[in-house]
């Protein structure tokens, strides 16, 4: 299921996306003792799944897809995006001669955070003008939704904690990432995580490996990566992160994007208001925002 969090006013609900329909199934109309918000509703796991299954064979709220306001799938998630740098061989070698760029393959994953208010959904703007170095940079990438949490989860059992996917932009401020030697304030500028337009379950995904990102600017296509190239593939992340870490119900980790940045180019292709960035997953959607 394509599930998404959308609005028709002032309260946001969850549904299903019908792609081909380009409708909507209200799912919080249709079983109202379902919880509204998505962090919740994935903390039901399967049973809500099972709930939400039966009521798209009855009878329900259709909504046409024009008549919403799409909202990021988790549009606050409960705590900071996980993030993996340098996860694709083709992004380390373009980032090489950037400084603190590197020049071999991590030797294990490289973490940091976005913070939650830096979530917004499809269509809304990108502030680029809250970034003092005017060096706005986009990331296409897959972000990993955790369903059943938990801690120690092994490699060989952490595809049992997906709950899905997502696409999401790293937008990066990349002057302020070199101004202070570490990646979270360049990362977090509010604004600076679109994340959707949906999030599939993973039931539907027989391969992970075979999901591939595209970002284009304004209509250009910039990134083109395929999940079986990453570095340290998402069970590795998953083992990684929980190792003395507790995930829990809702996480997003972000997987890292492929070569095409605007950083790697000479000179460098930053945005600038007005520009557009739409980002395709084929079996998600497109993720587009206007820069403003």
């Amino acid at each position: 299921m394509l599930l998404v969090s959308f609005t028709t006013g002032a309260d946001s609900r969850i549904g299903v996306l019908d792609r081909a329909k380009n409708e909507i199934f209200d799912l919080s109309s249709a079983v109202p003792a379902l919880p509204q918000d998505m962090l919740d509703f994935i903390a039901l796991g399967e049973k809500g799944l099972e709930t939400a299954r039966a009521a798209l064979n009855a009878d329900g709220v259709r909504l046409p897809l024009a008549d919403v306001h799409l909202l990021a799938p988790i549009p606050r998630p409960s705590r900071n995006i996980m993030c993996i740098g340098k996860n694709y061989r083709d992004h380390v070698n373009e980032v090489k001669s950037l400084p603190a760029g590197g020049s071999d393959l991590p030797e294990h994953p490289i973490v940091f955070t976005k913070a939650p208010s830096t979530v917004i959904g499809p269509g809304e703007a990108i502030p680029s003008h809250l970034d003092t170095s005017a060096t706005t940079d986009y990331e296409g990438e897959i972000g990993v939704v955790i369903g059943r949490g938990g801690r120690g989860i092994a490699r060989d059992a952490a595809m049992e904690h997906v709950y899905g996917y997502t696409v999401l932009n790293d937008v990066t401020a990349r002057g302020l990432q070199k101004r202070h030697l570490q990646w979270f304030i360049g990362k977090s500028l509010d604004g600076f995580c679109p994340m959707g337009p949906a999030l599939l379950t993973a039931e539907e995904v027989p391969d992970v490996r075979a999901l591939r990102v595209q970002t284009r600017v304004n209509g250009e296509l910039r990134q083109d990566g395929c999940v079986e190239e990453l570095i340290f593939d998402i069970p590795t992340l998953i083992e990684t992160l929980s190792a003395g870490i507790t995930l829990e119900p809702g996480d997003v980790i972000a997987t890292g994007t492929p070569a095409g940045v605007g950083a790697g180019f000479t000179p460098p292709k930053f945005l600038q208001p007005g520009d557009r960035v739409a980002i395709t997953v084929d079996a998600i959607g497109t993720l587009e925002n206007p820069v403003e």
